[in-house]
């Protein structure tokens, strides 16, 4: 990348801040030739990183630094960052997300994440089709050194390839005797009538002799994993959570919502019979087709006292992906006015696509059986614009935590769930990143 754009970048913040103190977000976009986010994301030094690229590759983002950050342990962070959309520059965003449930007990290696994070970047690479912007956020009334800014970034040519390391250990919390022991106390609580679903989760973490490199294991893994959304957040070095999620949240835009029910999985098949099979028998689960039933019904009733119109796909369809394929309807709203994404965030999140039914029972239920701190893992994240929003729902993820691989994947138990077989699920969801290591699978 030649050194004309940093030098056109320092001149157009020179006249900026020469002319302006004002405390509004500014915005100042430069079109690049077409360059890979992640590569120019590997090339930053700067410790703060974010990456985003949605489900159909219409958008894909790098982002680098802080300039305003809202934190908090509910969406009262979300609300307030809304309110600063408002002196804002179109086209303004925050990125970043939340864990799934904030009062579960914190592990230390989720410390450095928070509750609920969201930060505007100091600069963010852009990519849509061929076309590629570098945008930097300002605020002139604090930022009054250009020079600095800007040469903070590099401009890498290619991402050097990295080798990944050989894990020396994995653990499995909980293991199968605990994992089987937890679907036994699902299946007595919805014989008891306390639950209808609930959706367990498993931590497998992987121990290497070095650190891993994260934005490496992010590329091998997005060239693996088509058709999903990937998201990689870097609070700090030798710390990023990351993953390949297929599954929505909710996008917004125009006064109109659209969001998913997806639950039941079952894998591609080796021949097209096989996979034809696969998908028939997916479709036709009772067992599937129920707990499908629980997360459409959820979302349509937290969603009905918000828009003007509801719509539901009319037909159960199936979410086809390179490895898997999930039972999905899609269902689309047109919102009341002035209702804000915190309200949708907090409606939405957590479905029982990753939760359970009735949500409140579930989410007791799993802070007192799973052993572990699931973080991010299975909240929202995204971004936040005015008017405007995304988020996928953060699974089929991994926390890299210096020589440390945590991954989490889960499982909708309903009755007639059988321990054995929910393991197995859990074991090819989480295979995506196992292949990407090199690793074998374990069964039980």
């Amino acid at each position: 990348m030649p050194d004309q754009l940093p030098r056109a970048l320092e001149d157009r913040m020179h006249r900026l801040l020469r002319r302006s103190a004002e405390d509004r977000i500014v915005r100042l976009l430069f079109q690049l030739p077409s360059i890979d986010p992640l590569h120019w994301l590997a090339a930053q030094t700067l410790p703060v990183q974010f990456y985003w690229a949605d489900r159909d590759r219409t958008l894909t983002v790098a982002a680098v630094g802080t300039l305003e950050q809202y934190e908090g342990m509910g969406i009262e962070p979300v609300r307030a960052l809304e309110k600063r959309l408002h002196q804002a520059d179109v086209g303004v965003r925050f990125f970043g997300g939340g864990c799934f449930d904030v009062q579960a007990a914190r592990a230390a290696y989720w410390l450095p994440f928070g509750p609920w994070r969201f930060w505007l970047p100091r600069f963010e690479l852009w990519r849509q089709g061929s076309r590629c912007w570098l945008a930097c956020n300002l605020i002139p009334a604090r930022d009054r050194d250009a020079e600095a800014l800007s040469g903070s970034l590099s401009w890498p040519e290619t991402l050097p390839a990295a080798p990944l390391p050989l894990p020396l250990d994995r653990i499995d919390l909980p293991d199968y005797r605990g994992w089987a022991h937890n679907v036994q106390q699902a299946l007595k609580a919805f014989q008891q009538g306390k639950l209808e679903k609930v959706v367990l989760a498993r931590q497998v973490c992987f121990t290497f002799g070095e650190p891993l490199d994260s934005l490496t294991l992010m590329q091998r893994l997005e060239e693996a994993t088509p058709g999903c959304f990937h998201f990689y957040y870097q609070p700090e070095v030798g710390k990023a959570f990351l993953g390949a999620s297929p599954e929505r949240l909710f996008r917004r835009a125009e006064g109109q919502v659209w969001t998913e029910a997806v639950a039941g999985t079952r894998p591609r098949g080796q021949t097209e019979a096989d996979d034809a099979r696969l998908a028939a028998e997916l479709l036709e689960s009772e067992k599937d087709r129920r707990e499908q039933y629980y997360v459409q019904q959820s979302i349509l009733e937290e969603l009905r006292p918000w828009c003007q119109t509801l719509e539901v796909d009319t037909q159960l369809s199936e979410m086809t992906l390179a490895r898997g394929r999930h039972l999905y309807t899609g269902i689309r709203g047109r919102l009341h006015a002035q209702v804000p994404t915190a309200t949708l965030l907090e409606v939405l999140h957590p479905t029982p696509a990753v939760g359970g039914y009735p949500r409140q029972e579930a989410l007791a239920a799993i802070r007192d059986w799973e052993p572990f701190d699931r973080g991010w893992y299975a909240g929202p994240i995204g971004w936040i614009g005015a008017e405007t929003a995304e988020f996928a729902v953060a699974i089929r993820s991994g926390l890299v935590d210096g020589t440390r691989l945590y991954l989490y994947s889960g499982a909708g138990i309903v009755e007639g769930s059988v321990p054995e077989l929910e393991w197995a699920e859990i074991e090819h969801k989480i295979s995506d990143f196992v292949n990407v290591l090199g690793l074998e699978l374990r069964r039980s």
